[in-house]
């Protein structure tokens, strides 16, 4: 924030000059009733110990020195028990435009920190097609990685594909079945541990399509066939659903690998060597608990065979290896109670806990006109990501599933997201980019002359500074976005400046009236509200219509 950091800057001049330090716990943040200024500082309280004066009377000094100190600043009040309430003059907001506009597509962006980080998400089992819930941590994880990158950080993302084990194996048993009685080779009644859905029937349809002697083959060889066939057609579905989500440069990375590599037998060595392990009943264990763990955790069983964990281990080894300082990873709200344990791993390997952050997904509630609706496909209703996104498209999808915090419910509600009106918060987010690309049509039509140079003094009503202040905050909000991981920032943010822009709308007139330098004036400022309105939807996934 422009105004935070100026501030910042002159307080640490006036302390400095007065002999002392700028406090640690200074605070420097819009005070909550902006009818008392800008911005709220607390620095006469947290100083007034040290100086020896009651807070209100050294806050007096340090208001009066603020006064002196810069043109930006118009007043400056003590206020409560010693807090400084500055506001700033016109003139400061006017720059932002400026700002703005010199910046373009990269305001709001950081410089770059050398900081390389992994985020992991999705990586749901290729078992079948994507649900509405992996939709949103989809769209939770893209969008992080778009936040990282804008804070300057070198960003990967990253789709583990779960690819060995007992699912992938059902998943195979459970399309040879099908096939068996698609050719009448078995009337059994179909396991209910086997995935039921309509699309193993098809899955083992197209592949008697391809081969119709399969089910003349043996059964283990026919069943990795089926797996083999199911793994590669559902994943490439999965990857068609992302890429129609509009999710970036994924890189995919095989669980299979990890084995074949022998990364998962290095990863255990490196526990035993490192004193984390014991065997006890014939089973390898990781002793988790000193590590913060609620129990112990078996690696490999007694028959041999690894758990799910030993795999995950070594792929969290692996993410260091290749160099990432920090690594997220997006899971689904169930996965709570496996954060310890993967924190163990992430220590016992050598990491600080710090280089390791998981974010949870919530459940989606799918709604039509607020009653919920059951998700099944069979049904003819909505459970696939891919039918939401026929029926609503990626921009409202990725807006409703970012509107809230990744860890709370969501209420998806199928009508209200269609709905072309002021109560839909992706229409009105989108709609106020788009109003201010008609605006900027109907002045090309009267070759209006904007000039980067004109004056802007003349922006001076209320709606239109706090316009200007709200553009000041957004490099701030994609900041504590990135730091709290928190995509959510970003759309409250938008939905703030989106009703700041269309009640400035309805109480002035752009174009209207004989007065050409306001009219400018109001076309940079709008211009300059687009730019911050597209860049922020840009960090959601979210396209900024030119017309709506």
């Amino acid at each position: 924030m422009r105004a935070g950091n100026h501030l910042t800057l002159i307080l640490q001049n006036i302390i400095s000059a007065m002999g002392y330090s700028l406090p640690a716990k200074l605070t420097v943040e819009p005070p909550k009733d902006k009818s008392f200024g800008d911005l709220a500082v607390n620095c006469a309280m947290l100083l007034a110990k040290e100086a020896g004066l009651p807070p209100r009377a050294l806050a007096e000094d340090i208001a009066t020195r603020l006064r002196a100190a810069s043109p930006d600043i118009a007043n400056v009040a003590v206020a409560g028990p010693g807090f400084l309430n500055i506001t700033f003059s016109p003139t400061f907001w006017q720059e932002n435009i400026a700002i703005v506009e010199k910046a373009g597509s990269c305001f709001g962006t950081a410089a770059a920190t050398g900081k390389k980080v992994q985020v992991e998400f999705v990586s749901a089992n290729p078992t079948g097609p994507l649900h509405i819930g992996h939709g949103r941590g989809a769209a939770v994880g893209d969008s992080l990685c778009r936040i990282l990158t804008a804070a300057g950080h070198t960003v990967s993302a990253e789709y583990y594909i779960n690819d060995a084990g007992k699912q992938m194996r059902t998943l195979g048993k459970s399309i040879w079945l099908r096939a068996l009685a698609l050719t009448g080779k078995s009337d059994a009644p179909f396991p209910e541990d086997c995935y039921q859905g309509s699309y193993i029937i098809d899955s083992a349809r197209a592949l008697l399509s391809q081969n119709p002697q399969l089910t003349e083959s043996p059964e283990a060889e026919g069943i990795d066939a089926c797996y083999a066939y199911g793994m590669r057609t559902i994943f490439a579905g999965i990857k068609q659903d992302l890429a129609d989500f509009d999710v970036q440069n994924q890189e995919d990375f095989s669980e299979l690998s990890l084995t074949h590599s022998g990364a998962v037998e290095r990863a255990l060595a490196q526990l035993e060597q490192a004193g984390h392990t014991f065997i006890e009943g014939g089973a390898f264990w990781f002793r988790t608990t000193p590590l913060g763990d609620d129990k112990d955790r078996v690696l490999r069983k007694s028959d041999g065979s690894l758990t799910y964990f030993a795999s995950d281990i070594a792929y969290h080894a692996n993410k260091y290896e290749r160099g990432f300082d920090h690594v997220i990873d997006v899971w689904g709200a169930d996965h709570h109670g496996y954060i310890p344990r993967m924190r163990a791993a992430i220590t016992a390997l050598g990491r600080q806990q710090s280089d390791f952050d998981v974010v949870l997904v919530q459940l989606v509630n799918l709604l039509r006109d607020g009653e919920q609706i059951a998700m099944s496909t069979r049904a003819g209703q909505f459970e696939t990501l891919s039918d939401v996104l026929k029926e609503v498209g990626a921009d409202a999808a990725r807006f409703m599933f970012l509107s809230r915090k990744s860890d709370s419910k969501l209420d998806f509600d199928l009508a209200l997201v269609k709905q072309r009106t002021m109560d839909n918060p992706v229409y009105y987010v989108q709609y106020a980019h788009a109003r201010i690309q008609a605006v900027w049509r109907r002045a090309a039509e009267r070759n209006l002359n904007i000039d980067a140079h004109t004056s802007l003094a003349c922006l001076t009503q209320e709606e239109e500074l706090d316009l200007l202040r709200m553009l000041d905050r957004f490099p701030q909000v994609v900041n504590d976005a990135a730091a709290n991981l928190a995509p959510h920032y970003i759309s409250y943010y938008l939905m703030d400046l989106a009703g700041l822009l269309h009640r400035y709308y309805a109480a002035h007139s752009i174009l209207g009236g004989d007065d050409a330098e306001l009219m400018v004036a109001r076309l940079r400022l709008l211009r300059a509200v687009g730019y911050v309105l597209r860049n922020g939807l840009n960090l959601l996934g979210v396209s900024a219509p030119e017309t709506m």
